[in-house]
């Protein structure tokens, strides 16, 4: 059975291959877990345009994490899910 995870912006449960996650670890460095096998707490964000611009323009992340999260951190989002809807 597929492990599913549900996206923090649309709130849409999907297969965890088809996410991108996000970490934040004991030492609260925030990254893109592109394997999604990286220790910390993690939340997930699907790959739709929709989304990646809720999460920009709503600083989702931040609320999440309760933490200030970098701005490189949503460019690598952005980064991510622009590629992966060229492919």
């Amino acid at each position: 059975m597929d492990k599913l995870r549900m996206c923090i912006v649309c709130r849409e449960m999907q297969d965890k291959r088809d996410l991108i996650r996000i970490v934040k670890n004991k030492d609260n460095e925030i990254f893109v877990d592109l394997t999604g096998k990286k220790n910390g707490r993690g939340a997930y964000v699907c790959k739709k345009s929709e989304c990646l611009n809720k999460i920009i323009k709503q600083k989702t992340l931040n609320k999440t994490f309760k933490m200030n999260i970098p701005d490189e951190i949503y460019e690598k989002l952005r980064e991510e899910i622009v590629g992966y809807q060229q492919n």
